[in-house]
């Protein structure tokens, strides 16, 4: 196990975000949940059988969901709508934007089934350009979450600490679940998982943990990397950034989603701004994904920690 981190099985982010929705649901009777015809595939089947009178099912129809979903928190309830994230962030952009980002309304978005790791469900299914769609609209929140548990924290914490809008983006595939409930979650803060002087590597969502496996393999050649899970995408926490840029001197970013606006893009204008160093970055290269198992998928388009290893080679040979 990488650097004492301890991987207490497989489980699916979705899973983590479903048990976190029903937790809050039990504490806070104005959270409703809004689903789009695949319920139990994202996560969601435990809240609507937990309180069925909180549920609405508005079938395939997630613009109108969106629109819906604005309404109810207009009058006050706090509604959390989820499908797949090419439906929730993609096919409704323009009521994300209008009904409820200009309104700065407090509407959990929840983007299930992103990147390739989705699997044989194929290109169309594989949300590889959400996060660049949500985090340039005004007065949203990104989140996410490295691990079911992590996912758990984030929906509590949308649901509970922010005031505007949230999208929160997780995986269908069983993924190593490593952090803990007690590890905490702050929005808008990232976590250094572990120090290290050479260089650092900043991972978000599956690739965190590919990102340990990383390191621990670099250390073994006498690299000593730092790592940071920024599970908040935006707010970005720039000080953190900034802080490993000029301490370490060069950054690897890594994450399931394309490299030209996702998180790689995040962290290259706040370096650019503030301490240009050497950065290199593991992500989509502007394509579509294919069908396929999650982990060949992963393989075949450089987001395994082979390749993590590979950029940090890259980005140490640039580093003054």
């Amino acid at each position: 196990m990488p650097l004492g981190f301890l991987n207490r099985g497989n489980k699916a982010t979705k899973t983590g975000f479903g048990e976190g929705l029903f937790e809050a649901g039990r504490t806070n009777e104005k959270v409703v949940a809004l689903g789009a015809d695949i319920t139990a595939s994202v996560g969601v089947d435990l809240f609507a059988k937990a309180f069925p009178h909180r549920f609405i099912s508005l079938g395939i129809a997630e613009q109108n969901c969106t629109v819906v979903a604005a309404g109810l928190a207009l009058s006050g309830k706090i509604p959390v709508f989820t499908t797949y994230a090419v439906f929730s962030a993609l096919r409704t952009t323009d009521q994300v934007r209008i009904s409820v980002c200009y309104n700065n309304l407090h509407v959990i978005i929840g983007g299930a089934h992103a990147g390739v790791s989705v699997g044989p469900d194929g290109a169309t299914h594989q949300a590889l350009e959400d996060i660049a769609v949500m985090r340039v609209m005004p007065n949203m929140t990104v989140l996410s979450p490295c691990d079911a548990s992590q996912a758990c924290l984030a929906i509590k914490a949308a649901i509970g600490t922010c005031i505007g809008p949230v999208y929160i983006r997780f995986g269908r595939e069983a993924m190593p679940d490593f952090t803990t409930l007690e590890t905490g979650f702050e929005i808008g803060r990232a976590q250094r998982l572990k120090p290290g002087s050479d260089l650092t590597v900043i991972a978000t969502g599956h690739l965190v943990w590919e990102a340990l496996l990383a390191v621990e393999e670099m250390e073994k050649q006498g690299i000593n990397a730092r790592v940071l899970n920024v599970h908040t995408i935006k707010p970005l926490d720039v000080e953190s950034v900034v802080l490993a840029a000029m301490e370490t001197g060069a950054i690897v970013t890594a994450e399931e989603h394309q490299v030209a606006g996702g998180l790689g893009s995040a962290v290259a204008e706040a370096v650019a701004r503030h301490c240009p160093v050497p950065i290199e970055f593991i992500g989509m290269n502007d394509r579509f994904g294919e069908s396929g198992k999650p982990r060949e998928l992963m393989e075949k388009f450089g987001m395994t920690a082979s390749h993590i290893v590979e950029s940090c080679r890259l980005a140490l040979g640039r580093k003054r």
